[in-house]
């Protein structure tokens, strides 16, 4: 068995799944064992005694790996708790089955470095003396100690310590490179080289003859050019300077801006002929349609009784008011003032029940606050009573925990006893399997030939079933039948006919129906007929109706209308309306004459000022033509330049006159 390694990882995670609370060591190795049943027969039993070795001695192993941890393995994992603690059992209990072979390839197939760690931390003389020893001598005897686990690790110490030496040696040895052979280098072949291209001779190159440079002009602009150029900006400035006197001296005639006199009288004068203009006439709405009185309203059945219910329930109402006055209606005040009284007398006695019900819920309450009291006082009597019972079952439980100390530390000794003979159990125990096993398999025998032999007669059973099915099956039997419809069925019912009686009795079920189809409907276009009738009559009782009121609507129209002529006539008749009236009629009368007289007025107004504008318009045309004959004059030399100078002047004085707002008011 080379797997040592492996069966080690498998202790410790099984070793990990053990609870003692929900398993016993035995169930547990019973469990394990059926999980492990794909492995040959020695390595089920030495993982399975590793197992319960190290359940057995969990608490000696448990404090060598606890020291461990705390001394020189801060830095292990708490995860592989489980397998230093196996790791410990192989080398405290079975080092002498296995030997130092064994415990060598253990230690190859884990982590060397942590295995030779703790083995180093185990085996060493000062640990096992002083303190391993101790805390083992606390569980067990210390002479059984000494002599059965302490001398024989002792003994063993040089070698381990040796072992772990040489492999800790070789993890830290440096790797050693082998020394290779030499590698055969290529070699070029040794070919002939070809000879050497000769260089061919350069042709002559033929020499020409100097060319003649290009002239210079063809570079530079022509003279004509920049001459147009300079006649060109001359002209420009010159344009410019005439222009700029033009502007400086411009006649003043010229100026057509107007004043704010004359945009204001425009305005005014366009405002008038848009206002006096009309494009937006309102539009006159068409006559409307006549409205026919006589309507023609179709009428139904529900329509005519619902309106003859209407007029016979007025009917009614006014008999019932000329009876109840021909037999002499009582007046009512007595009822109302005995119903008022009543009404007293009822606020009275319930004013008096709500008193009666607040006194009510005065007196409970003081009811509930003394049931308040009394109940304080009974959860006080309770809780002392409580008080007095728990210290009673305090001092119990005290009793019983001391009596269950001393169950447990009897149960603990039968367990360590117990322990002792787990070994001589353990096989027992596998014999008395292996025995049941055979037992099993011979029942399982037994049953699989008794199954056998009844699937074999189950088997002839549906064989002879079938056989005999087919033989019913391959009898012919006749599919034809013939029937006799006149013929009864013969069941020995009372109710039973042929078919022939049958078809008879429908055709005559058939007639009696059809009949009976002719008599409704015979009977329903007579109701129809009466209903009919019935609606006609009521419809000259609503016409009748309709006849009345409508006199009397007519009546009561004239009437209104006669009321209406009378009120006229009164208010006709009243001065002082008649005199508001005549003074309403005065009052417009003037309006209409004032809206006369300020029609003419504006007419007139009208009239002026387009007088005044075209005297002034003839009045600019005289100027403009007075200056521009000056301007000839002036141009041809017959008036000289003072008197020009002097007449313009006094032109320009005449113009500022005439364009003076004072001058254009007065006109």
């Amino acid at each position: 068995m080379n797997n040592y390694g492996k069966h080690i990882y498998v202790v410790a995670q099984l070793l990990n799944k053990f609870d003692p609370e929900n398993y016993s060591v035995e169930h547990f190795l019973d469990e394990s064992s059926k999980d492990l049943q794909n492995l040959d027969v020695t390595e089920q039993t030495f993982i399975l005694n590793v197992l319960g070795g190290c359940i057995q001695y969990k608490s000696l192993l448990e404090i060598v790996v606890d020291g461990f941890y705390a001394r020189d393995g801060k830095r292990c994992l708490k995860a592989e708790h489980s397998l230093y603690v196996v790791i410990c059992y192989v080398a405290s209990f079975q080092l002498e089955e296995l030997g130092l072979h064994n415990i060598y390839t253990i230690i190859k197939s884990l982590d060397v470095a942590k295995v030779c760690k703790f083995l180093r931390f185990f085996f060493d003389d000062l640990n096992l003396s002083t303190w391993i020893k101790d805390e083992w001598s606390r569980i067990y005897d210390s002479t059984y100690v000494k002599e059965n686990w302490i001398d024989s690790l002792l003994r063993w110490q040089p070698e381990v310590k040796q072992m772990v030496d040489h492999l800790l040696d070789k993890t830290a040895r440096p790797f050693v490179p082998v020394k290779t052979s030499k590698v055969t280098e290529p070699k070029a072949f040794n070919l002939i080289k070809p000879k050497p291209r000769p260089i061919p001779v350069p042709q002559k190159i033929p020499i020409q003859g100097k060319s003649h440079p290009l002239p210079q002009t063809t570079y530079k602009e022509p003279k004509e050019k920049q001459q147009l150029e300079l006649v060109k900006q001359k002209n420009r400035q010159k344009a410019e300077e005439l222009l700029m006197e033009a502007n400086n001296d411009q006649f003043k005639c010229a100026n057509a801006e107007k004043s704010k006199s004359t945009k204001l009288m425009i305005d005014q004068i366009l405002k008038e002929k848009e206002k006096s203009l009309s494009f937006r006439t309102p539009k006159a709405r068409p006559i409307p349609a006549l409205k026919v009185d006589n309507i023609p309203v179709r009428l139904n059945a529900t329509t005519i009784l619902r309106e003859d219910a209407l007029y016979q329930r007025k009917v009614d109402e006014e008999l019932q008011r000329i009876e109840n006055l021909i037999e002499g209606a009582r007046d009512s005040s007595e009822f109302l003032e005995w119903k008022r009284k009543m009404e007293e007398k009822d606020l009275e006695q319930q004013l008096a029940k709500i008193e009666y019900r607040r006194l009510e819920g005065k007196i409970s309450h003081e009811e509930a606050l003394l049931s308040r009291q009394k109940i304080i006082e009974e959860n006080r009597m309770k809780a002392s009573l409580m008080r007095e019972e728990t210290a009673e079952l305090m001092r119990q439980y005290a009793e019983k925990r001391l009596q269950e100390d001393k169950e447990m530390r009897d149960l603990v000794e039968q367990v360590a006893e117990g322990h002792r003979n787990a070994k001589q159990a353990r096989i027992m125990l596998q014999k008395y399997k292996q025995k049941i096993a055979q037992e099993v398999t011979e029942e399982n025998r037994e049953l699989l030939r008794q199954a056998l032999e009844e699937a074999e007669e189950e088997l002839r059973k549906k064989f002879e079933l079938i056989c005999e099915i087919r033989a019913i099956e391959s009898v012919p039997f006749i599919r034809q039948k013939f029937v006799d419809l006149t013929q009864v069925s013969g069941h020995g019912l009372l109710c039973e006919m042929s078919v022939v009686e049958l078809k008879e009795r429908l055709t005559l079920l058939e007639e009696a129906k059809r009949k009976e189809e002719e008599d409704k409907r015979d009977q329903i276009l007579s109701e129809k007929q009466a209903k009919e009738q019935y609606l006609l009559d009521k419809l000259e009782q609503i016409s009748l109706h309709r006849a009345a009121l409508g006199k009397a609507a007519l009546l009561k129209q004239e009437e209104n209308k006669m009321k209406t002529e009378y009120t006229k006539t009164s208010l006709a008749k009243n001065e002082h309306i008649a005199e508001l009236q005549k003074k309403l009629e005065e009052k417009t009368q003037e309006r209409k004459k004032q809206a006369e007289i300020l029609k003419l007025t504006s007419d007139k107004y009208a009239m002026r000022f387009w007088s005044t504008r075209n005297a002034q318009e003839r009045q600019w045309k005289e100027l403009e033509d007075s200056r521009d004959r000056q301007v000839q004059l002036v141009h041809h030399g017959i008036v000289p330049e003072m008197t020009a100078q002097k007449m313009a002047t006094y032109q320009a004085e005449r113009n500022e006159v005439f364009s003076s707002p004072s001058y254009v008011l007065q006109a």
